[in-house]
């Protein structure tokens, strides 16, 4: 087991309109190549806790380290490039620039991260397209794709950085049966075959048994699937 992402008693305060704890010292391990699912009811804090995760919180206590890298305490600009680099995100909706064609939706982040020529990011993309098996759309207007190919697109602008850990929010959340089985296929196979790790948060049961692990919070805690060998 190679673990990709720590978290040691992570606790985490609200304080409007007055003080509660919504995190209470959240102890887990994820490994590479892994598929988790985060669940829990409406107010458990999953998705506070997804967004101290992905470093886009940074107002909590305990310890936060992804690829080995402590993450604590780090300043915005430091977590901004890390994001870009070792972290992928997925949706809920989309969130691809209309204007742009799919290929130049999946471009952006590496074009940002600026480690590529613009040849090399164009053929990654494409890479990564073929992968989600749209790269046949990948000179259309993202807003001329079906919903089921605008999140496809979306998954392969997550991984143009090849990031340590895809962090999903309801991936297929505003899908249809169809589209949400076939995310999901991609997504198994992202783990199993390219062994990539992704945590997503997910109220579909259906989605979460399917995946490798579920992990179920109640009143800030874990209360199953803490350990990582669960």
């Amino acid at each position: 087991m190679e673990p990709v992402l720590l978290t040691r008693k992570i606790s985490k305060y609200f304080y409007e309109p007055e003080k509660f704890q919504v995190l209470k010292e959240i102890d887990l391990t994820v490994n590479k190549g892994e598929f988790m699912c985060l669940m829990g009811k409406s107010g458990c804090g999953k998705s506070t806790l997804m967004y101290v995760l992905s470093t886009m919180d940074t107002d909590f206590d305990g310890e936060l380290e992804i690829a080995g890298q402590s993450l604590t305490g780090r300043d915005q600009n430091f977590l901004s490039a890390f994001r870009n680099k070792h972290i992928g995100f997925i949706f809920q909706f989309h969130y691809l620039l209309p204007e742009f064609t799919a290929l130049q939706n999946v471009m952006l982040p590496a074009q940002k991260l600026g480690k590529y020529s613009k040849e090399e990011i164009e053929s990654r993309a494409i890479d990564k397209l073929r992968i989600l098996g749209v790269s046949d759309q990948a000179l259309k207007l993202s807003s001329k794709l079906s919903g089921g190919q605008q999140q496809r697109v979306a998954i392969a602008r997550a991984l143009i950085n090849d990031p340590d850990i895809i962090m999903g929010d309801e991936p297929t959340g505003n899908l249809d049966s169809y589209n949400s089985n076939l995310v999901f296929d991609i997504l198994h196979e992202l783990t199993h075959t390219y062994r990539q790790t992704i945590i997503a948060v997910t109220h579909d049961e259906d989605f979460a048994k399917r995946s490798d692990r579920v992990v179920e919070m109640s009143d800030g805690r874990i209360v199953r699937g803490d350990s990582e060998n669960a």
